[in-house]
Order: structure tokens, then sequence, then C-alpha cells
């Protein structure tokens, strides 16, 4: 666990606007010894998962934060569906589909934990 900023857990309202809200969020807990080179790579990757939970998921939304000391980032998305999200082969005029490639491209790890009460999509960004 990072010494210098403790986890950061956001509860998002199921609208548009929520992805800004994480964006922000993610600035703003953002682990000043740790984080500063994956930010803006994990407010885009934040920005898909959020968007997804908001159109296919649905509430309770929340977004935490972790740092584990490394130079790295762990950020999870979690919802109200059990449904894990689907990678599309989005074509070259689609306007949405590409979050979960987005992740995959850009993560070093990530994943969906599935529950009773919905699902968690994580990643985790190497320096």
């Amino acid at each position: 666990m990072c010494d210098v900023t403790p986890p950061a857990l956001l509860e998002l309202s199921p609208h548009p606007q929520a992805a800004r809200e994480a964006r922000r969020f993610l600035e703003e807990n953002d682990c000043p010894a740790h984080h500063s080179r994956v930010l803006d790579e994990a407010q885009l990757l934040a920005t898909e998962l959020v968007t997804n939970a908001v159109a296919h998921g649905g509430p309770p939304i929340t977004l935490r934060l972790t740092c584990d000391g490394t130079p790295g980032m762990l950020v999870a998305v979690s919802d109200g569906s059990p449904r894990a999200p689907v990678a599309h082969e989005a074509s070259t005029e689609a306007t949405s589909g590409r979050g979960v490639a987005l992740v995959d491209l850009l993560s070093d790890a990530w994943g969906v934990d599935t529950g009773e009460s919905g699902k968690t999509v994580w990643f985790h960004l190497p320096a």
C-alpha cells in the first residue's frame, strides 16, 4: 500500500456527466509520488468504463482508485449488472464500441469480478 495516498472511492450518478466526474476524481486523487506518468491513460480508460456502466450496467456505479506504491495505477469501476463487458470489433465509422479494446491495449492487466450485486471491471496501468 502507498504511504502517500490512501485508496479513494467515488459514487457516481447514472448520467452522462459521470464520465467527466470520474476524470476529475482521478485528477484530484492522483498520487503525486507514483501516478504522474499514467493519469491521462487512466482518465481515458475510466471514461470508457464509466460510460459503459451508465449505458449498460446501472446503479450503483462506483469508481475506486488505489495506489499500491508502484509507479502504476489500479482503477476499478463497479456497477449493478452482473453481465461482463463484451469486446466489439468496431468499424472505422463507428462512434462507440472501442472501450474494452482500449482497456486491453493500454493496461498491463485488467479483469472482471462478478458478484450478486453486480460486477467490477478493473485495470492496472504500468508506469
